[in-house]
């Protein structure tokens, strides 16, 4: 990445890397631009922005995978009402000392009927 950076010719994309290591879990980003940190909880484009904050509320390090995997089920949710050309499908990875099991692809359940979704502008102020 760093080297196609300084080519101008930069790869567009940002990277999640997680793991365990001596029995201690990491999981950190790299940005397009270099930028890296580690937290408890990673999101990139607008998931950083977004289901972040939801992240940081809801979250806490007792939580089962199941109730884990249902606030990334709400984080999406999210981000997918927030922008509508997204696909409705994803994976859940889980990374432990045993290995890294990733689940199939599957659909979250959207409901396109509300009002503000069928005509956006409709009481809103402004000429655009």
């Amino acid at each position: 990445m760093y080297n196609r950076r300084n080519k101008f010719d930069p790869l567009w994309n940002s990277l999640v890397i997680g793991g365990v290591k001596n029995g201690k879990k990491y999981l950190g980003t790299v940005s397009m631009l270099g930028v890296h940190f580690e937290d408890d909880h990673i999101g990139t484009g607008f998931g950083n922005h977004l289901a972040r904050a939801i992240l940081r509320a809801e979250h806490s390090n007792g939580m089962s995978f199941e109730d884990v995997v249902k606030l990334l089920e709400k984080c999406m949710l999210v981000l997918l009402y927030r922008d509508r050309s997204a696909i409705n499908k994803l994976q859940i990875s889980n990374i432990t000392e045993e290995g890294v099991t990733i689940s199939q692809p599957y659909s979250l359940k959207t409901f396109w009927g509300f009002s503000a979704f069928k005509d956006p502008t409709k009481g809103a102020q402004g000429s655009w």
